[in-house]
């Protein structure tokens, strides 16, 4: 990840606690973000969130984004609606780091309620360490929007 680029974090009710200890992580690392909600464990509706963060990786204001709810699913779901957003759910270092590798994932999407802070935080770790390799892969990646 570009050293002072954005990261944009969005997280709805379920997902709060989590992309708050995840801040602390983003602080540690140096990354600077900007958060987009929720600001509590108050109700709110997922796709809001998913779709603020979406729009403004789409208008270009950031390059990658992080996105929590209780599974992950929702969120990347309502992400992926947007054009040039690719998010991807991840659940463990593995399937993050090949969603940035294999399929130049903007987008991480994590599930609150099946990932402990600490698997998150290794998570969120191989997505913005592993650069997209390109090569083969952009030209699949250049297949996913007509």
């Amino acid at each position: 990840m570009t050293a002072m680029a954005p990261l944009l974090i969005a997280a709805d009710h379920a997902g709060f606690e989590l992309k708050e200890a995840l801040k602390g992580s983003l602080d540690r690392r140096g990354v600077p973000y900007r958060d987009l909600g929720t600001l509590s464990t108050e109700s709110v509706d997922y796709p809001d969130f998913a779709h603020r963060l979406a729009d403004a990786i789409s208008r270009g204001e950031a390059e990658r984004g992080l996105l929590v709810c209780g599974s992950g699913q929702g969120m990347a779901m309502a992400a992926n609606r947007h054009h040039g957003v690719r998010a991807a759910l991840a659940l463990d270092e593995e399937s993050a780091r090949l969603s940035r590798e294999h399929n130049d994932a903007n987008v991480l999407s994590l599930g609150a309620r099946l990932t402990s802070a600490e698997r998150a935080e290794r998570i969120l770790d191989a997505f913005l360490d592993t650069p997209f390799a390109g090569g083969r892969h952009e030209r699949r990646v250049s297949k996913i929007e007509p």
